[in-house]
């Protein structure tokens, strides 16, 4: 398959993806909302707050790589079957920005999947829709 096709996610593939995300407690630790997921696309948000921040007040990286990260996965789990299990093998990240305040959202693509690997685009935005972080990513299909 070499990028997403246009089809729309089932009802059941979408509840399937929204019971998912709600039984991983890392995502809940860090405040993460699932915003949307299509064919080969994921986006999930997070508020900048407090805790979330480093020095200076800015958004930590982390939290970015991580927001980065969930999104990339439920991206890959939009095209492989509800049995098979994913691992980041591979992650690039880089910062454009800062961001301080507002409303953060990650939206992943699939760029290629292959039999074994999944490679993904994915951006984050700033509440003015300026791009603050960029990655690339692969991931490992295990079935």
């Amino acid at each position: 398959m070499s990028g997403p096709d246009s089809q729309e996610l089932s009802a059941e593939e979408l509840a399937r993806l929204r019971e998912t995300f709600a039984g991983v407690p890392y995502v809940g630790l860090l405040g993460f909302e699932f915003v949307r997921a299509g064919r080969g696309s994921a986006a999930f948000a997070v508020d900048v707050r407090e805790e979330l921040t480093r020095m200076g007040g800015i958004m930590h990286g982390g939290a970015v790589v991580s927001l980065l990260d969930t999104a990339a996965a439920f991206a890959v789990h939009t095209v492989i079957g509800p049995e098979a299990r994913t691992v980041t093998v591979d992650l690039t990240v880089h910062f454009l920005q800062p961001a301080s305040a507002g409303r953060i959202e990650a939206e992943a693509r699939v760029l290629r999947r292959g039999r074994r690997v999944c490679i993904l685009s994915v951006e984050a935005r700033d509440s003015g829709a300026e791009i603050i972080a960029t990655a690339t990513m692969t991931y490992y299909i295990q079935t």
